[in-house]
């Protein structure tokens, strides 16, 4: 009889246990009967949405920006007191068939994708799935698979969930970016291209850490790799499924996709992607020996996932960020706790979690690829995104001028247009 009971509550704990690990990816794993993409709001945007007089400036100084860089295209859409009241494309998202830019154009946005994988976790953290100093390596480490026990410094055993939110992992690009040295790191673990974001992981393990986890930071692309596959193990689905689902779907945000590699494969509403003209050529990412341009299957965006291989539209983009303010005007995916969890510093980094940086509740997150420079920027009463689907010469930097475009922008509106194009069907195009 007490062999029956033990069994029975054994059983009963191992259920219970089946069904913690398996809640998301049953969820998650539902296919929509519709094409939700049709529901996003800047699919039932146009620029003429926002022509108006009080306007006319704002395309002034974007047409002068974008001659002055020589960009081939760009999107740019403001918020004022949670309401959409600019959303508008400029230039050509197709160069060779010139096809204009509009507001429902979406773009690689580079590593403004961390935010996203960010507010994952801290939903996963919020539903008790995980701590934030949850050990992410090791026997007892949330990934404990078989591929990543081949580990060399014992000190990544001491690495949390917190560290890699924080770049304060022990990472570093010293010795190069592991995301975008495909090469190297196949013909170090004797296989051949392409390899994968797991493979890159392995790699990465088989070498020494460059500072002890917690003691410094060091921007790293590959911790949140990393954390893409942390929300994988804990979900039991993938990636791009459980953000979608569980993330931006509640948020009423139906257009963001990780993209692909190549412009052949390239999403619906998707823009083309382009260089400057003395652009480095590379080797296919692909293993295929082809030179291809960085943008167009040199750099492995797949791979990169959580650390920037979103794909999105600037409006949905305010949307986002309008959801992880901490103001419930527009419905927050966050308690208010987390949020300003995310948005401080902590003892151990210089870096708040997802954000570029905060400074008097000013937010930014800044991503840069070959091909494209996106900046999201909110504070309490504007919130401005801008994308673009040409990089120039200078690289990462690029975010700064886009910046002070923002700034320009801002300064010189003197009248922003009482409109909400969130709700575009209940405006009146001119």
């Amino acid at each position: 009889m007490k062999f029956r009971i033990t069994l029975g509550i054994i059983l009963l704990f191992s259920l219970i246990l089946f069904a913690r690990n398996t809640i998301y990816s049953t969820k998650g794993s539902e296919k929509p009967t519709t094409d939700l993409a049709l529901n996003s709001v800047s699919n039932r945007l146009y620029n003429n949405m926002s022509d108006y007089p009080e306007y006319n400036h704002i395309d002034k100084l974007v047409s002068r920006f974008m001659n002055r860089w020589e960009i081939c295209g760009l999107s740019l859409s403001i918020s004022k007191n949670k309401k959409l009241v600019f959303s508008k494309g400029y230039g050509y998202s197709d160069a060779e068939n010139k096809t204009e830019m509009q507001a429902f154009n979406i773009f690689r946005i580079a590593s403004v994708s961390k935010l996203i994988t960010a507010v994952a976790i801290m939903k996963l953290y919020e539903d008790g799935y995980l701590k934030l100093e949850d050990k992410v390596f090791g026997k007892f480490g949330i990934l404990n698979q078989t591929e990543f026990q081949n580990i060399k410094d014992k000190r990544t055993y001491n690495i949390t969930v917190e560290h890699l939110l924080r770049h304060s992992s022990g990472y570093s690009n010293r010795y190069g970016d592991p995301m975008f040295i495909p090469t190297i790191i196949s013909r170090k673990l004797n296989q051949e291209l392409p390899i994968n974001s797991d493979d890159i992981i392995r790699y990465m393990l088989s070498k020494k850490l460059h500072f002890s986890p917690g003691t410094s930071s060091s921007y790293s692309n590959l911790g949140y790799v990393i954390l893409e596959k942390v929300i994988e193990k804990i979900t039991n689905t993938d990636y791009e499924t459980y953000v979608q689902n569980y993330i931006l779907h509640p948020c009423g945000i139906f257009d963001m996709h990780l993209g692909k590699n190549k412009r052949i494969n390239k999403l619906k509403n998707e823009v083309n992607y382009y260089e400057q003209d003395n652009a480095i050529k590379v080797s296919a990412c692909n293993g295929t020996n082809r030179i291809v341009s960085k943008s167009n299957g040199g750099n492995d965006i797949e791979s990169l996932g959580g650390a920037g291989g979103w794909v999105a539209s600037t409006p949905e983009l305010i949307k986002f960020a309008l959801a992880i303010d901490g103001d419930d005007t527009f419905k927050d995916i966050l308690s208010g706790k987390s949020i300003e969890y995310m948005t401080n510093k902590s003892k151990f980094s210089s870096y708040p979690i997802g954000w570029s940086g905060n400074v008097n509740n000013l937010r930014w997150r800044s991503g840069s690829l070959a091909g494209t420079s996106a900046l999201l920027k909110y504070n309490d009463q504007m919130c401005f995104s801008i994308v673009t689907n040409e990089s120039t010469w200078r690289g990462s930097d690029f975010t700064n001028d886009l910046n002070r475009l923002l700034k320009q922008i801002q300064r010189t509106t003197r009248n922003w247009v009482d409109i909400n194009l969130f709700y575009p069907e209940d405006q009146t195009p001119i």
